[in-house]
């Protein structure tokens, strides 16, 4: 009978998200372990060590529990990474949406490329379910494109490419990262030099003048949020030029 029990809960439990069960009255508390705790910590070891470090058992190390015990919240590894994704969104500081759509949208983006570089690790979650914290940046972005005459799609497009471009722009930063990293360079300068003698090479062929150009007059090469803001502005300038008159 205690077998069929623990069955029918455990059917239960895979059929009904995480969100839904957290938002359930709390049992009496046992430990001290809560869904915020379980989150945080397995944030810090993927900050630390990258995603592929976060185990429920080096979960549970880290938290000093029982190896089982925060299965009393997630049911695997699917849910632990959207308790992380909720709480790294969680850190994101929305806009009120009452300074203008683009300021709105201009502000938005810079914000989530702060919270995405702190946390690189997201860039590799290709697909997770929604989150609170996660839906609630569409929906001030969505808000503050409400009244522009955009009907539903094409401001869930706007918002799209906004949020497509963030994360191209973050994956790109997050890639130099990683090379500077396993090539052992200090900084973009070290890696300039590293690859100093292929770059004249390539550029001797004569097949890249308008690269040569920029490598011999660009100024911000190393100007990471000027450029980030350039490009986000021109995303913004396109979008501005669409909107119905």
């Amino acid at each position: 009978m205690a077998s069929r029990q623990r069955q029918v809960q455990t059917e239960e439990r895979d059929h009904v998200s995480v969100w839904e069960r957290l938002e359930r009255p709390a049992p009496a508390p046992r430990t001290t372990l809560t869904p915020q705790r379980i989150a945080k910590a397995a944030v810090g070891i993927a900050d630390a060590e990258g995603l592929d470090a976060v185990t429920m058992r080096r979960l549970a190390t880290e938290l000093g529990v029982a190896p089982m015990a925060a299965y009393r919240y997630v049911t695997g590894k699917d849910e632990l990474l959207e308790l992380m994704v909720d709480f790294v969104y969680g850190e994101l500081d929305l806009p009120d949406g009452t300074e203008g759509w683009r300021t709105t949208m201009r502000t938005l983006a810079l914000r989530i490329r702060e919270v995405l570089l702190r946390h690189s690790w997201v860039t590799r979650v290709t697909w997770c379910a929604p989150t609170p914290n996660q839906l609630a940046v569409p929906e001030a972005a969505l808000t503050a494109l409400d009244g522009l005459g955009l009907d539903a799609d094409t401001a869930m497009a706007v918002y799209g490419t906004v949020t497509a471009y963030v994360h191209g722009a973050v994956d790109s930063e997050v890639g130099l990262t990683q090379l500077l990293r396993v090539r052992g360079w200090a900084s973009r300068e070290e890696a300039r030099s590293g690859l100093a003698s292929q770059m004249a090479w390539l550029m001797s062929t004569g097949r890249f003048p308008m690269y040569a150009r920029y490598i011999g007059e660009a100024d911000r090469k190393d100007d990471l949020l000027w450029q980030f803001e350039t490009g986000l502005d021109c995303v913004l300038d396109g979008i501005a030029a669409r909107l119905p008159v």
